[in-house]
């Protein structure tokens, strides 16, 4: 699905040689790298504050701890998601509501949206699922009318611009009140382990983040709020300096190849290719397609079999996940989602994709439809 050895070819000795770099200052925590990759993504996101930290579901439950969201809150997300979104929600035992999504995107339904929308609702998490964003505009609009918080799941789509009706153009991850997402080695952005970070301009909420990354001290041994160990090392921030510079041209790459994905399945009337809202780019961290009228599940094991690697985001709704069933839900309430578990198939999308893999994974694909 990704190919990590292809990628550092390409940038081989700039990576071996900061690597080296930092275990011969031995600076390996909070070191000058993390410290200077903060400053960088910054200035790629145009975001006031970046605070690092060791993973994407870090990122997200220290985002809620910021906000001071209490047992009982209500958090808005959706069903048809990875579950370390909805995970943390549970841990800080806040209680999640789940929504359906907008069948062409993959993204927040925003109706679904405003009637979950309750007194005790405190934050929506819209998650840019795929690459591309959700309808960000819409979502402000709904949580200015309710006094929420916004917190973006930007895990899968870092790189992505947002242009509201204004003309006004922003980055995923950097429009709601906070942003998150992760550096695991297969995203768009990936270091080489763990890591992640946390975006926002408020001055006052990023003093508080910086905090709880770091057990809650602002001065050493001083606890002025409970905090986690969460920090992004420097091997891993070295890594991402070098790769930052490279992100638009990975996400173009990745955009090409979905254009060959879609081009060669344009007259396939039993392949739904991966839309593109109007008000967002989309950064492909994956390509899914839904299959219609065919054995989805026969389909991926047909490409299994041809060594053709592929997968299925995602099998099971969280609304039907055991650590996640409530008796509030109803399966009418998630139709789309719970259509699309059983047609989504995502194809391999990196950046080092050629015609000729292409072309042998679309043939493989239409052969199989054709049988």
């Amino acid at each position: 699905m990704v190919d990590l050895k292809g990628q550092y070819a390409k940038i081989e000795k700039q990576i071996d040689s900061k690597i080296l770099e930092v275990v011969k200052s031995s600076a390996y925590i909070n070191g000058p790298e993390v410290q200077e990759f903060q400053k960088e993504l910054e200035a790629y996101l145009g975001v006031k504050h970046v605070i690092p930290c060791a993973n994407g579901t870090d990122a997200l439950q220290i985002a809620m701890m910021g906000l001071g969201l209490k047992q009982g809150d209500e958090v808005i997300t959706v069903d048809f998601t990875f579950a370390a979104t909805v995970e943390v929600i549970a841990l800080l035992k806040l209680t999640p509501v789940l929504v359906d999504i907008e069948k062409d995107s993959f993204n927040i339904d925003i109706n679904a949206l405003k009637k979950a929308i309750t007194p005790k609702t405190k934050a929506i998490v819209p998650v840019h699922l795929f690459g591309q964003c959700a309808n960000m505009e819409a979502i402000l609009e709904v949580a200015k009318e309710h006094n929420l918080y916004v917190i973006e799941d930007t895990a899968q789509a870092i790189g992505a611009d947002y242009t509201f009706s204004n003309g006004t153009v922003k980055k995923a991850g950097t429009i709601g009140t906070i942003g998150t997402t992760s550096f695991f080695p297969s995203k768009n952005l990936g270091c080489y382990g763990d890591g992640g970070a946390i975006f926002t301009n408020d001055d006052e909420l990023a003093h508080t983040l910086k905090g709880i990354v770091n057990h809650g001290m602002y001065k050493r041994y001083y606890h002025d709020v409970v905090g986690v160990n969460s920090r992004l090392d420097s091997i891993q921030a070295a890594i991402l300096r070098i790769k930052l510079p490279h992100l638009d041209s990975y996400c173009d790459a990745r955009r090409k190849a979905a254009e060959f994905y879609s081009t060669a399945f344009t007259n396939c009337e039993n392949i739904v290719t991966p839309s593109v809202s109007s008000f967002t780019t989309h950064v492909f961290h994956q390509y899914t397609i839904q299959v219609k009228n065919i054995d989805r599940n026969a389909l991926h094991q047909h490409l299994l079999d041809k060594e053709i690697p592929n997968a299925i985001y995602y099998p099971v709704p969280l609304h039907s996940q055991k650590a996640y069933a409530d008796t509030r839900y109803s399966e009418s309430d998630f139709n789309v989602t719970n259509e699309l578990v059983n047609t989504v198939l995502s194809l391999p999308m990196h950046t080092e994709l050629d015609e000729e893999q292409l072309t042998f994974i679309t043939s493989t694909v239409l052969n199989f439809i054709k049988q």
